[in-house]
């Protein structure tokens, strides 16, 4: 749809508005310029490309590592890039619909296992996230207070669980996704037999689950984190090992909200248009237009930053070395024993991105 369709959506019939209001926002974009199209296209094909390498990377690095595995976070970083690895693959295929101006040439039968494995690979993606948070702290704890870590087959377990409670979250998307003709447009949307009620509540679970709760909890458990290794870092008066850690945790809890928050800010707005709790209006169109194409590809950039995160940030050996100084005071003068002990283990991990955190 070029500019031409500007005016003619300015006169629409009420008809033809609440038609428009009942799509899924993403087709929303469809009156967006050439030039913003094709850079949407760039910006899928390069995080494609990123995440595809990176997050191959961290398979292979797991692969080397395999004896190592035992890990809880190590088999949540695993299941991640799993993950974030089916994500990517499906940015070709936007990336095409991008090009073709939003109009869908795949097929009824793609257009849902498509959009169902992106919306799965988002709730998964998040969940993991959320998990490999609560792991580090109590793995943290259990480190400190001498109790027995969790053990992998419980890693496996949550794992499954999440898979469940991922495909749960996208059954409507499942269900209800199909080809349809809009204006003499193929578009692959969400089509409720409710109309806007059922669209809203769609998106307000998906705000819900998928950012609010995952962002409360990851904040919650990073700060415990936190405080947890400052009072015992304290008695090494050891500073600059806290502040690596605080560094690392930041960068983690930052990426998250500024690659998702403006994406469902927008779509916690277009909630309140559906529930007639707000206009729709110019500033409206305009921002659905111009704005949330963006904040889908900031959002979609996180699949490419998680291993980047994960590794670059060196989480896990700054975590690992604050633990080991803290638990170290614990030994007393025997402490430069228990320190040598863990130094060639931490030398390795440090080299292969930390994998095995904790």
């Amino acid at each position: 749809m070029s500019q031409g369709n500007e005016s003619v959506r300015a006169n629409m019939s009420q008809a033809e508005l609440d038609l428009f209001s009942n799509l899924e926002d993403i087709d929303v974009t469809a009156d967006g310029s050439p030039a913003l199209r094709f850079l949407i296209c760039i910006v899928y094909s390069v995080v494609c490309a990123a995440g595809l390498v990176g997050n191959l990377l961290v398979l292979f690095f797991i692969r080397v590592k395999q004896d190592r595995r035992k890990s809880g976070v190590n088999f949540f970083v695993l299941n991640l890039a799993v993950t974030d690895l089916q994500f990517v693959l499906t940015l070709p295929f936007w990336a095409v619909d991008t090009v073709m101006d939003f109009s869908w040439p795949f097929g009824d039968a793609m257009c849902k296992i498509i959009l169902s494995v992106t919306v799965m690979n988002m709730y998964a993606s998040v969940f993991f996230l959320t998990a490999m948070s609560v792991t580090r702290y109590w793995s943290v704890a259990s480190a400190l207070k001498n109790r027995t870590a969790h053990k992998s087959c419980s890693a496996k377990w949550v794992c499954a669980l999440i898979w469940t409670l991922a495909t749960l979250a996208t059954a409507p998307t499942s269900i209800f996704s199909a080809v349809t003709n809009v204006t003499g447009e193929k578009l692959c949307l969400l089509r409720f037999p409710g109309g806007q009620y059922w669209l809203a509540l769609y998106h307000i679970q998906k705000i819900t689950v998928g950012f609010v709760l995952p962002m409360v909890i990851v904040s919650i458990s990073y700060f415990m984190l936190l405080r947890f290794i400052h009072k015992r870092s304290m008695k090494t008066s050891n500073p600059k090992r806290m502040s690596q850690v605080t560094k690392s945790v930041t960068i983690v809890v930052l990426s998250f909200f500024v690659c998702w928050m403006p994406n469902h800010a927008i779509t916690f707005w277009s909630v309140l248009v559906k529930l007639n709790a707000a206009h729709w209006d110019k500033s409206y169109y305009i921002v659905h237009t111009y704005v949330f194409p963006v904040t889908v590809c900031l959002a979609h950039t996180n699949s490419c930053l998680n291993p980047v995160i994960y590794c670059s940030t060196k989480l896990a050996p700054n975590v690992n070395k604050a633990v080991i100084s803290a638990k170290a005071v614990q030994f007393g003068p025997w402490s430069h024993i228990y320190l040598n002990r863990h130094r060639r283990k931490m030398t390795f991990t440090n080299m292969s991105c930390s994998l095995d955190s904790l």
